[in-house]
């Protein structure tokens, strides 16, 4: 095979109290990625978009992930990258882990299948160690496997795919830029005991809830007592949007990785469109541009489009 082309889908990380451990993939947005293989060992990235990405392999998200499975397996042939893409870096909807994700799935079918999803997953992660200086998965899991996945460890490579539930996702991305590694710099360095076991009981819950389709104990796990009280500050109207949510009816919800985007999840349609009508007006009242989005969660993570 000398080409493919991929649909890499956004990712919702966290899922408000698993911080670098949960994460789930969604329909839209999306990006596209183009590859190509090449005879000669170079390294090519073209990007389509307006971003201003660097196209440098050793400086773009993609490029490092191919450089890595280049040198790793002693390749003679090299990839071309064109990257179409539509989930906006630092939007908190997984654009780092898309490129990288995309970048280790697409390697790995032009060279024949050669690479396990945990393979994928420990190349893929060393694009999210240059997006944001730290390697993490919870973003890349799910976009590889689909679905809801768990990160039990990052080293070894340790993925749960857990069950997806019937839900609606809501997500908005303000227009504001809230960069992962600024994100994780405003965390907390110690914690209570009393925290952590708080946190604990509501990561059990949700996982318990998502793999009995029990949207009851869902909505009730979908509590973050030391990550989101730290950076929702960073995210304007995000106790309005989120109280107003709740009262709309959603299960709930919070931020998405490290924001700005929000994300709320529904058992109904209807609800996930209400929820997202009234989410694009709250910023309209503060003229905050924003973008919103409705979708199921997706089991499938990335597809291949077209190959020859």
């Amino acid at each position: 095979m000398k080409k493919v082309k991929l649909k890499v889908p956004a990712t919702v990380a966290n899922l408000v109290c698993g911080f670098d451990i949960l994460g789930m993939a969604v329909h839209d947005p999306y990006d596209e990625m183009e590859f190509r293989l090449l005879e000669t060992p170079e390294i090519i990235i073209k990007h389509t978009d307006s971003f201003g990405l660097p196209e440098e392999p050793s400086s773009n998200v993609a490029g490092i992930v191919l450089l890595k499975i280049q040198e790793h397996f002693n390749l003679k042939n090299g990839f071309e990258v064109i990257i179409h893409k539509h989930i906006k870096p630092g939007s908190g909807l997984g654009s780092s882990a898309a490129s990288a994700a995309g970048a280790a799935f697409g390697a790995s079918v032009l060279l024949g299948n050669k690479l396990s999803k945990e393979e994928m997953v420990y190349f893929a992660m060393f694009g999210e160690e240059l997006a944001s200086g730290v390697r993490h998965a919870d973003n890349i899991a799910p976009c590889i496997y689909g679905g809801i996945t768990l990160v039990k460890s990052t080293s070894p490579i340790d993925i749960i795919p857990l069950n997806s539930p019937d839900l609606f996702v809501t997500a908005v991305h303000p227009q504001v830029e809230v960069k992962t590694s600024d994100a994780r710099q405003v965390l907390k360095k110690n914690i209570t005991l009393k925290s952590a076991v708080e946190q604990w009981g509501n990561i059990a819950g949700l996982v318990a809830g998502i793999q009995k389709n029990d949207f009851d104990l869902i909505g009730r796990s979908l509590t973050d007592v030391i990550i989101e009280p730290v950076r929702s500050i960073l995210i304007p109207k995000f106790n309005e949007i989120k109280e107003k949510s709740l009262q709309s009816g959603a299960l709930g919800g919070g931020i998405s990785g490290s924001g700005p985007s929000i994300f709320m999840l529904s058992e109904q349609k209807e609800t996930a469109d209400k929820i997202a009508q009234m989410m694009e007006s709250v910023y309209d009242e503060i003229e905050i541009e924003s973008f919103v989005y409705v979708s199921k969660i997706n089991p499938a993570g990335i597809q291949i489009i077209k190959e020859a």
